[in-house]
This record gives C-alpha cells, sequence and structure tokens, in this order.
C-alpha cells in the first residue's frame, strides 16, 4: 500500500507531466471544490427557511382547525376544548371565531381577516407574546379593544389609540347578504407577525363578534396546536373524526403549506442540479487519467517488466485520481462550513454594501437570509463526491492495468 501511494503522488507531481494534463486535473479538482461548496450552502439555507417557518410562521398560526357545520357554532364547546386538552400530541387549544370583513378609516377601506379569541383561553397562547403585559391587560378590559397587523396598520394610515369601524356582512333567513353590521374597535396595539400575515390580519374579542354574527353558541370553532407542527395532516384528520359536533376540518398545511412544499421541491432540484455538477467534474477524472495513461505508458510497461501485478497498477492510478476527489471535497466542504456557518452575517454585510435587500419582509415571513447546517448532509456531500471521484479512476486503471510491456518497451 506504501508503494500504491509512493507511486501515485509521484505520477501526481512529476513536473515533466504534460501542461494540458494538469489543467485538466487541475479542472477537476476545482470542480468537485465548487460542487460541494455550494451544495453544503444552498441545503444551509433551504433547512435555515424550514427552521424559520417553523419557528416563526408556524409559531404565530395555528396547526389545526375544526369550524362548526353549524351556522349557530360548536355546543357545548368548554367541554371539547378540556376534551383536547387531554391529548398528548396538543400543546394549546383555545375557541375561537373568524370575522371577515372590510376595515374602514375615514375614506379608506381595506379586507381584513379578524380572529376573535377568548382572553381566558388564550393566556397562554401566541397573541400575548407579541404584546407587553400593559397592552394585553387593556385588552381584557375593553370588548371593543383590537390589535391589527403592522403592515395593515401602515396601509390605512394607522396607529395605535384611533378607532376604526368593521363592517361584517350579514345573511339573511333566505341566504342572501342584507345591511352589514357595523362595530367600531379601539386599536391598542399592532402585530408584526411576518410576511402578508401583518397585512391583512387583526385579533378581537370573541364575545362581540359572536353578537355581531349572531353565532348562538359563542364559539365558531376550536383551533390548536401540536407538539410537531409537521404531523398536523395526520393528527388533524385523527382529532377531527372523535370530535362530537359535526365540523370542518382545516391545519395549516392547506393554507400556508405551499411555502414548506417549496422548500422541499428547492431542496431536491439542488441536491440533482449539484450532484451532476459534482458528476460533470468527476467525468475530467477521467479525462486527465486516460490521458495520463497514455503518457506514462513506458513507466507502466517498466513496474510491469519488474513484476509489478496488475492489482498495483490498478491501485496506483485509483489513488492518483482519488487524489483529485478528495483535495476537492476538502476544500468544498471546509469553505462551505464556513460560509453557511456565517451566511447571516456576509448577507447582511453585502447588503450594507450594495444598499439592497435580499429578502424583504413585506414579502417573506423573514428580511433577512437564513442558514442551518447540517452536518448529516455535510458527511453525505462529501462521502457522494468521494464516491463518484473513486468510480471515475475505475475505467483508466483498468486500461493501464491491460497495457502490454514487450508492445511498450519494443518502440
Amino acid at each position: 500500500m506504501h508503494l500504491v501511494w509512493l507511486l501515485a503522488w509521484r505520477f501526481r507531481t512529476n513536473k515533466r507531466q504534460n501542461g494540458f494534463i494538469s489543467f485538466i486535473s487541475a479542472s477537476s479538482t476545482f470542480g468537485i471544490g465548487l460542487g460541494c461548496f455550494v451544495l453544503i450552502l444552498l441545503l444551509s439555507v433551504m433547512n435555515g427557511f424550514e427552521k424559520e417557518l417553523k419557528d416563526r410562521l408556524l409559531s404565530v398560526i395555528p396547526h389545526a382547525e375544526f369550524k362548526s357545520v353549524s351556522a349557530s357554532g360548536i355546543y357545548n364547546w368548554p367541554a371539547e376544548i378540556t376534551a383536547l386538552q387531554q391529548h398528548p400530541e396538543v400543546t394549546f387549544v383555545e375557541p375561537y371565531v373568524n370575522a371577515t370583513g372590510m376595515l374602514q378609516k375615514g375614506n379608506k377601506m381595506k379586507a381584513i381577516e379578524m380572529t376573535a379569541i377568548d382572553p381566558v383561553y388564550d393566556a397562554q397562547g401566541v397573541v400575548p407574546s407579541l404584546l407587553t403585559v400593559e397592552q394585553w391587560q387593556q385588552f381584557k378590559n375593553d370588548e371593543n379593544a383590537t390589535m391589527l397587523g403592522i403592515g395593515l396598520m401602515k396601509k390605512l394610515g394607522l396607529s395605535i389609540g384611533d378607532k376604526v369601524q368593521i363592517l361584517l356582512p350579514q345573511l339573511s333567513a333566505d341566504l342572501s347578504l342584507s345591511a352589514p353590521k357595523t362595530l367600531r374597535l379601539n386599536i391598542i396595539a399592532s402585530l408584526d407577525m411576518g410576511g402578508e400575515l401583518s397585512n391583512h390580519i387583526g385579533f378581537m374579542h370573541m364575545s362581540l363578534a359572536a353578537q355581531a354574527q349572531n353565532i348562538e353558541h359563542g364559539a365558531q370553532g376550536i383551533r390548536l396546536r401540536y407538539k410537531d407542527a409537521f404531523m398536523a395532516r395526520d393528527l388533524t384528520r385523527q382529532i377531527g373524526y372523535q370530535l362530537s359536533p359535526e365540523v370542518y376540518m382545516s391545519d395549516w398545511t392547506i393554507k400556508d403549506g405551499n411555502l414548506y412544499q417549496d422548500i422541499q421541491l428547492v431542496r431536491a432540484v439542488v441536491y440533482i442540479a449539484l450532484i451532476l455538477v459534482i458528476a460533470v467534474a468527476c467525468f475530467n477524472i477521467v479525462s486527465t487519467l486516460v490521458m495520463a495513461v497514455n503518457e506514462k505508458q513506458s513507466e507502466i510497461a517498466m513496474l510491469k517488466s519488474m513484476g509489478a501485478k496488475n492489482r498495483l497498477i490498478i491501485g496506483v492510478f485509483m489513488m492518483q485520481g482519488t487524489f483529485n476527489g478528495l483535495i476537492g471535497t476538502l476544500i468544498g466542504v471546509v469553505l462551505g462550513v464556513l460560509m453557511a456557518s456565517n451566511l447571516p452575517e456576509v448577507a447582511r454585510f453585502l447588503e450594507g454594501i450594495f444598499q439592497v435587500q435580499f429578502l424583504s419582509g413585506d414579502v417573506y415571513f423573514i428580511d433577512f437570509l437564513p442558514s442551518e447546517l447540517n452536518w448529516n448532509e455535510v458527511l453525505f456531500t462529501a462521502f457522494i463526491a468521494i464516491l463518484l471521484s473513486i468510480l471515475a479512476t475505475l475505467y483508466p486503471a483498468i486500461k493501464a492495468a491491460k497495457i502490454n510491456p514487450a508492445t511498450v518497451l519494443g518502440h
């Protein structure tokens, strides 16, 4: 094995080697390194988006909603909530009422999706964590209090302390639209929930919304959160079928799942595309070794005439090609890990220099470039790169072993 290493290194570092072969060899090393670097970096970005999706967006929106089929709401909803609180996968349960209408301030109007909550049940929910203690106490004490998304307030030119009107559509007995119900609300706080949510969402008291929409039982539905948000689809159906009242079942993957699916799709495309980039770089190893074998025919013939076995010749050229893969992989992995670990800071530095913003908080649910390094993916990337490099050496190495010493030395 020591002789294989020695001969492979000598062949690789031979100063008399053809310059074109050296260039192809260097390009294969560079290609493998670049593929590993970009793959690790982009996978870390995808992991970062997935982490921020879970920690930010999924910490704000409910994981599942059960909305009553009946217009009168969910009968005996406190008992249903008590039963759901005992479920081992459920971390939070609350009643709610949806109130979709038009928000009016002066001559400006904007569509809004109000979520009406009960302060008693929502005390441990998401909304209190977005407010100060004083703001939450004010909401509890004022039935006409409301909290609006910061994007919505900017579009209507609103500020905390303003009074607004919300127009709620009403259905008559024959299910036709009648004059809307008007509620006057006091803005006590603005909520920054990230992305589009802040442009059309608000919160108000459940009792007021239920009364305005003639919901007899006081709660239109029940919404909850799970320990693992990514199990929402299966758990929602499992729990929904066990509920006593008839309900419409919905989970976050229906409303906002397209973002998660996009992340998974981009991850798969990145994996395939960059593995192909590494594979193309490995083809350069084949070219390099084929030319090296043709150039080293006399040396190979001399070694075989001195008793070198085919296994030794194959090992030498496989090792020579593997050097390129190892060096390229090592450089790409090190640079990829360093860049992925510091990507948010690097992105902010570049934003400051070029005066641009890569992600806008008004459009996306975050306003910075996230990164989350996964060491399993780093090891898998390195393994794939080295494996492809080794496979690329097989044909040239076998070709070298088939050289006939008598034919070569005779010339």
